[in-house]
């Protein structure tokens, strides 16, 4: 069984007491950081640069431990029990990866809870294209191990975390039910393929939707509550500005086509993002959704379980992330 030390005393220690050449006493400090990182996300362009993303680290003076991921659940184990314990956080991997490590951070005391960092290495990467990481990976472990930070908000589905979506319904289940070979094949083709081929012969899902100010009741093909301006590589909303940060979501329900007219706004807002007569927004700190029997639900493009009663909550500025805003 491994047993991790706390790495931030360890760390810095290394520098007490170190003098310069000239006899005055150096003021850097070394970062702990945990690094954890799935091999197995995209199409494992990771594995023959490991040796080139811990060199990135060592540059910054960083002392990692590195954890490779052996399967599912493994990054949300290792940051729950390990993390609280390093400076820093930096998770590599798709938006799975990504999903179980902001889990993992959000069961640490928010007074012990470290940053994060992210190499986005998986086949559409949402939430790193909105806080505009880099999308090659020695880039991005620069960005990871750099000093730009900034608190984004966290989402929680009945008990559960996610980044940036809790969905149901078109689009949401190509994910977790798609092989990691095939995604690695068709990138974000799958997802398009996977929604376009069902939207014609998608069920109504009857919904009741409930924020602190409005409510509404809809047959719905699909539903998100989300803060990004993208899902599974495809535009949903386009707003002015869309905010990670604001303790709001925005609730986004496609109702189900009676007529090829819908049928053609439907496919036309998922796939532009130009919203029409045929999508119902609405905004909230808490969002309550009811539906007539378990249905399933995806966070962050992994299976979140089936529930007819649905309370998602942000936790406004929850996780600290290293980005790559101006």
């Amino acid at each position: 069984k491994c047993k991790l030390q706390n790495r931030k005393s360890e760390a810095n220690s290394k520098h007490e007491g170190c003098y310069d050449h000239i006899g005055r006493l150096r003021r850097e400090v070394v970062k702990s950081v945990l690094f954890v990182y799935n091999p197995q996300a995209g199409k494992g362009t990771l594995r023959g640069k490991i040796s080139d993303v811990l060199e990135v680290f060592r540059r910054k003076d960083m002392v990692v431990t590195v954890f490779p991921t052996v399967g599912a659940g493994d990054a949300y184990q290792l940051i729950k029990q390990h993390g609280a314990g390093f400076d820093r956080v930096i998770c590599a991997g798709g938006d799975g990866t990504l999903h179980e490590a902001v889990h993992g951070l959000m069961e640490i005391p928010k007074e012990k809870r470290p940053g994060c960092g992210y190499i986005p290495t998986g086949t559409v990467n949402d939430f790193a294209n909105g806080i505009k990481l880099p999308k090659r990976v020695i880039s991005a472990a620069e960005v990871a191990a750099g000093d730009r930070c900034h608190a984004y908000d966290v989402g929680e589905m009945n008990g559960q975390y996610f980044s940036y979506v809790a969905a149901f319904g078109a689009f949401t289940s190509v994910s977790y039910e798609t092989p990691q070979a095939t995604k690695n094949l068709l990138g974000k083709t799958a997802y398009v393929l996977d929604g376009v081929t069902k939207l014609n012969t998608l069920r109504g899902i009857p919904v009741k939707v409930e924020t602190e100010k409005e409510s509404f009741e809809e047959e719905c093909i699909l539903g998100m509550v989300t803060n990004a301006d993208s899902v599974g590589g495809l535009k949903i909303y386009r707003k002015t500005k869309i905010r990670l940060d604001d303790g709001v979501f925005d609730g986004v329900f496609v109702k189900k086509p009676r007529n090829p007219l819908e049928l053609n706004l439907a496919l036309g807002f998922l796939l532009t993002g130009n919203r029409n007569n045929q999508v119902r927004v609405i905004h909230g700190k808490k969002i309550h959704i009811t539906v007539e029997k378990p249905t399933p639900f995806t966070l962050d493009g992994e299976a979140g379980g089936s529930h007819s009663e649905i309370l998602i909550s942000n936790h406004k500025q929850a996780i600290q992330f290293y980005h790559g805003l101006e």
